[in-house]
This record gives structure tokens, sequence and C-alpha cells, in this order.
């Protein structure tokens, strides 16, 4: 495997985690190019090129499957690549892997846009929207809820091991204080929260370009990144 580090676009919002914690978990090289999203940067041209859904994340990895340069946009996508490339964190099993799919598409078609309209309309919304506030709430409500049964006989989403579903998760349930979400009714989400962050790498991940960040709502993890509840 080249030791030549990956590009890695980001800007530190729950789908750049992904990435910078699965990095940081394989332990791979990477060097990072920031895409302010609050000032445009996904728009730009050479941007484009890598990323045409103008979205971050986004990697250029130097040493592809044909040893030549590849670029990858889609956190999933993303995802998956570096699974397959350095054979970490997919389980060991055609039934492994099936789970962990199962999540990580669970994440990207459900959690992941549902808490993402959940804190726009919460926070960003330039309207007062009650509808739309109680729909997207309710709903992050309903696949926490999920989660949490899934966890209650797992300790990981996909099983009994940690795996690129984890990480994709994570980011967005991370941030269930902003989405005016409880854990008092969700004892395994709770502690599979507690579990991750208690990973040097997840840590490392998260951590990345964080003072950056204007949303921190996720106020148990700001304390310890910054020694505050800012």
């Amino acid at each position: 495997m080249s030791s030549d580090p990956i590009d890695l676009y980001y800007w530190p919002t729950p789908n750049g985690w992904k990435i910078s914690i699965a990095l940081e978990e394989m332990g791979l090289p990477y060097e990072t190019h920031l895409i302010n999203i609050g000032k445009g940067d996904q728009f730009a041209p050479d941007f484009l090129r890598i990323a045409p859904n103008n979205r971050m994340p986004a990697i250029v990895d130097p040493d592809g499957p044909d040893g030549k340069p590849v670029s990858v946009f889609e956190s999933g996508a993303i995802l998956t690549y570096l699974a397959r490339k350095t054979g970490q964190f997919m389980g060991q099993s055609e039934r492994d892997r099936i789970a962990v799919e199962e999540w990580l598409m669970w994440q990207m078609g459900g959690l992941g846009p549902m808490a993402g309209q959940t804190h726009h309309f919460l926070k960003y919304a330039p309207e007062d929207i009650a509808y739309a506030k109680d729909r997207y709430r309710s709903e992050a409500a309903r696949l926490y809820g999920v989660l949490d049964r899934r966890l209650a006989d797992n300790e990981y989403v996909a099983g009994d091991f940690y795996s690129i579903a984890d990480m994709a998760i994570w980011g967005w349930a991370s941030l269930w204080e902003g989405q005016e979400q409880t854990l008092e009714d969700k004892p395994h989400m709770a502690r599979w929260l507690k579990t991750l962050w208690e990973r040097p790498a997840l840590r490392r991940g998260r951590a990345l370009h964080a003072d950056l960040r204007a949303d921190r709502s996720d106020t148990w993890v700001q304390a310890e990144l910054f020694g505050t509840e800012a």
C-alpha cells in the first residue's frame, strides 16, 4: 500500500467526520483540504471535478485500484472504498458485510437526511414552520428508536464488531441534543455513543478542525474537546 497521503476534502460536519474518523481508524496518511461550505467552496470548478454533486467530503487516493489516482465522492462510497482498500471494518464474513451495508445504507438514506432536515428547520430555516419542525423531529426520534432497539442485542450496529457503519452513524447521532432528542429512553444508544467516544482514533477524527465548527450543540463532546460547554 502506498505511503502517499490521501487528499481529504473536508469540513467539520457529521458527513465530514465519517471520513476523518475512518482515515484515523484505518491508519491511513492523509492531507486535509478545507471546503468551507459556508463560503461556497463546494461550487469551485476544481472541486466539482472531484465531487460533481457539490458536496463534501471527497477524496483523491494517489494509489487507486490500478495504481493510478482515483477520486471518490459521497461519504458512503468513500467508506466502502477505504474498507475494501484496507480490508478493515467490514467484518470477516459475507453475512458481516451484508449487515454493515444494511446499516450504512440506513444512515445514508434515513438518519443522515432526516437528522439534517431536523437541524435545518430547528436552527436555520428563515421561517418558523411548526409542521416541518414536528415532522423531522419526530422522524429523528423514530430512527433513534430503531437504533436503540438494534443496540439492545448488539454491541455495535452490525453485530459484535466495530465497522464503517458505526463511523457513519456516530457523527449524526452525537448531535442528538441539537435535534431536540433525549437519551433517557435510549440506554443502548447512550452506551454505544460513549463506547465509541472512548476510541482515540474516533476522537482524533472528530477533532479535525473542530474549532471551525459554528454549531456546537453536542455539548457532551464539546466539553471534552474544548474544556467548555460552548
